[in-house]
Formats: structure tokens, sequence, C-alpha cells
């Protein structure tokens, strides 16, 4: 447990006692990656490639795509491959990153890390592969950069929280990232310092892009974040450095964004020769919507199969769900957006609707990315009267489970409270996801197999569908050039992008 506080300037932290230092030297520390880790991130490379392929003709990645597409890559290295693309085709590291994580976050369906601060660490993914496959990396050094990307992120998650401050979470993200790629390229301490850094420095945003009318910026956000981070591993391998102390400094991110010049924090971090075991704390999602709405789409799908009539509004007095501060404000009526019960709204601000989600599953038993979002399903008449009959409550007792650091105890979902129009009060409860570790079908290996090829189906041929997971879950054995492997070609026409500047 590292204590972070701010300094004055006149105190002079020396560099060794500074988080983004402690940060690089856990990166720098080449400690062998255990089997149980390496099975997840073969796990979470599936898992990003599914949602990925599932999104390759939505605007956001085709325009991302159509950026990276005019980015060739520089005498540096070979160049990286995009998603949907044949990997023939190459493009600057940075800018495959952009593009891939864009189309990685864009239905908000891959993994999640929920603690003081929230968090996609999958995000990790797209900028380390696409510097591993520029560089001519190996499986192995890609596993390492995986599990340390991970492992700062989740790390940084368990005690700096920065929604409470309307920062965006991607400014874990930023440095999270540059740390996987300096232990992807086995870079020394000092390096991957000034590059955790300048990643921290440039990815700190307010958190707009997730408030009132949710815009695509929200897929671009981590995207653009995992860019800089292969940016500021760039110019510190140059020999640029960056602000310093740029968590701790008087005019830093902890003293004038966060919790302000008194704070305190106590960061867990991996002590030297101690394995990066952080990927193992997270989960995925087998619906397409925020994370802390898993549990509560589980629990509507139960309460649809055993008690069909609440799916009719005329039933139906009122419905709350007893649930963490977390969830009632981010995703639910103590959020105050209106937005949230409108239904013209995007989909990017549907899917952040826990009582438009909750309402829609409790009606069709079953969640689809594509079909429980269209407008002509948001709009249906007996829909929006039941979800309008739907609040949300924060319970103290879910939001101390909701930050319980005891795995056992953490839970994410919360108590529906459900009166029917006669009067009579119907309640249930659910803590995880089904899909959780600790719910009732917890993911396994042919989980995230089966949620790829449910969304690759007619966007992907199945003989590259198949030969993409062979590589996959054979990354250890891939050797120096083999990373592009890690690509999948469409089977369909790949929209073109609207021009630009590029």
């Amino acid at each position: 447990m590292h204590k972070v506080r701010v300094y004055k300037s006149e105190e002079n932290l020396p560099r060794e006692d500074q988080l983004a230092f402690k940060i690089a030297q856990v990166a720098a520390d080449p400690v062998e990656v255990s089997p149980e880790v390496e099975e997840m991130v073969i796990n979470r490379i599936l898992d990003n490639a599914s949602v990925a392929i599932a999104s390759l003709n939505r605007g956001p990645i085709v325009s991302a795509r159509g950026q990276a597409l005019a980015a060739r890559p520089g005498p540096g290295g070979s160049g990286s491959t995009v998603f949907g693309v044949d990997a023939a085709t190459k493009v600057s590291p940075e800018w495959a990153a952009w593009a891939n994580g864009v189309a990685v976050r864009e239905l908000d369906y891959h993994d999640t890390f929920l603690a003081a601060e929230y968090s996609h660490p999958g995000d990790n993914i797209p900028p380390i592969l696409a510097v591993a496959q520029h560089m001519g990396a190996t499986g192995k050094d890609l596993v390492r950069g995986i599990a340390t990307g991970y492992e700062i992120q989740v790390d940084l998650a368990k005690a700096i929280c920065l929604h409470k401050h309307k920062i965006d979470h991607v400014a874990h993200l930023g440095p999270s990232a540059a740390a996987g790629i300096g232990t992807l390229l086995k870079l020394d301490t000092e390096t991957i310092f000034q590059a955790v850094g300048q990643a921290l420095h440039t990815t700190t945003a307010t958190r707009q892009s997730r408030k009132g009318e949710i815009s695509t910026w929200k897929a671009h956000a981590p995207a653009f974040a995992g860019k800089m981070a292969v940016e500021a591993v760039d110019r510190a391998m140059r020999g640029q450095t960056s602000p310093v102390p740029i968590y701790e400094g008087e005019d830093g991110v902890i003293a004038w964004l966060l919790d302000g010049p008194d704070a305190r924090y106590e960061v867990p971090l991996p002590a030297p020769g101690e394995a990066k075991r952080a990927i193992l704390d997270t989960y995925t999602k087998e619906h397409s919507a925020e994370y802390q709405a898993q549990a509560w789409i589980d629990l509507a799908r139960k309460l649809h199969r055993e008690h069909p009539e609440f799916a009719n509004p005329e039933n139906i007095e009122k419905i709350v769900l007893h649930t963490s501060h977390h969830t009632h404000y981010v995703i639910g009526s103590g959020a105050n957006d209106p937005q949230k019960y409108d239904p013209t709204a995007t989909r990017e601000t549907l899917d952040h609707s826990i009582p438009y989600i909750f309402t829609v599953m409790l009606q069709d038993g079953e969640w689809d990315h594509v079909a429980s979002y269209a407008p002509d399903r948001a709009q249906r008449a007996e829909t929006v009267a039941l979800w309008h009959k739907v609040t949300t409550e924060e319970d103290p007792e879910w939001t101390r489970r909701y930050h319980s650091l005891d795995p056992q105890e953490k839970a994410f979902g919360g108590r529906a409270e459900i009166t029917l129009a006669d009067g009579t009060v119907f309640t249930e409860e659910i803590a995880v996801a089904d899909a959780h570790p600790l719910g009732a079908r917890p993911f396994a290996r042919e989980d995230y197999i089966g949620k790829l090829r449910k969304l690759a189906e007619g966007t992907i041929d199945e003989k590259e569908l198949n030969r993409f997971i062979e590589a996959t879950e054979n990354l250890s054995s891939l050797e120096a050039g083999d990373l592009d492997l890690l690509n999948v070609t469409a089977a369909i026409e790949l929209e073109k992008a609207q021009g630009g500047i590029f």
C-alpha cells in the first residue's frame, strides 16, 4: 500500500517516492505471468474481438477506421492491423489503437472493474496489441504487457475515485496503457515513468461525455487515452520528459482535479517479484449495457419467466430498484437526467438508463445488442408506460457492499420492490450478475467463444473465425511477427467513412 498525498514544491518529493515512478517500477519488474492470468488474457482478447466485430459498421467505428487508414506506418516498425480490415493493410500503431479502441468500446459490452472508480480494463488491449504488432513482439511479450495494463488500472481504480470530481474514468487508462506498453517493450523504469506522467497529463477530461445526452464520444474517449499512451511512450523513448510530480504536485492532478491539497490515498501495487494478478478481479458482460445493469438484466429475465404479468403496465403501480449510490446516480433516476426516460434518446443514453433496461428485459425476457435499443423498441407505448413507473433509490447497505473490499461480499445489484395495482408488494434481490465469477453461471472459455461466434455471425467467415480463435488460444506460442494473426478480416463490405481533413 503506497501512501499518496499532495506535496508543495519546496518539499521536493523524491522521484522514487512518486506514484508514477512506483507504477513504472511495477511495469519494469520482469515477473513471470501465472497460467491462470494468461488464460484470462486470452479470454479477454476473444471478448474484445467479439464486441469489436459486432460494431464494425456503426458510425463511430467507420469514422475512426477511416482516420486510421489514412495513417500509414513510419519506419520504426511494420505497422499494426485494424479490426475487420485485411491484415496486409497496416497503419501507424497509435491510429490502430484509436480505431480498434473505438470498436471495442462502442457497444459497452466488454469487461469491467468497479471499486472506488469504475473502469473497462479491456480498453488496455488495443493500444498494447497495436504496439506489439508494430514492433514485432511475441505472444509472451503481449501477455506480459496486458497483465501490467490490467494490474495498474485495477490498482488505481481501487484507490482513487475520479467520478466524484466529475473526471472521466479514462484518466486511469492513460497511465495503465503506457505502463503495459513499457512492460511489452521491456523499457527501463525511468522511460516508463516519463511515459506514465505524460499519458496521465494528456488524458484527464470531464465526465460530461457520460452525462445527459450521451454522444458518440463515449466510445472515442478510451480510444483517445490509448492513442495518447502510445504517443507518450514514443516521446519518452526519444528522451522527452513529463510534468513531475504529476499526481502529487501542488499544481498536479490530485491537488486541482481530485480531492485537493489535503487528499490522502493508499494505492495497492504488487511488491517486487510479486505476480500481476489483477485481471482475475475483473469480470465481463453477458449483456450489452453498462456493467451495473448486468445483474438487473438477469433479475428482470428471471421475473419475466416467473411473473409474466409484471410486463403489463396496467398491472403495476410502481417499481423501485433499491441499489448502490453509484448505480442510482450514474444510470438510475438519481442522475436527474430526463434523457434516461426519453423514448427518442440515443443508444448511448439508453444503455446508461437502468429504468429503460429493466423495463425492456422485464417485457422481452431476452437482451439483444441491437434490437433492445432500436427506436421502435424504445418508443413502444406499453414500454414507455411501464418505463416511467421505474425509479431507483440509494440503499446504504447496497452502497456498502458495492465498495466492499471483500470479493465474497462485493455486489453490484440490489432489491427490486414492485407494487402491483391492487396494492400487493413483491420483492426480490440479486447481488451479482449471472456471468460474474460468483454468479449463477460464471463465464468460462466456452462462454467467451460462444459470445464471439454469436456476435460474428454473418460478419466473419467461419473459417476465418476458427483461425482467429486457434491463434488466440495459442497466444504464448506466437513468435515475433505472428501477432497479425490476432486480427480478423470481415466477410462484409466495410462502410466508407465520411471525408474529413485526413
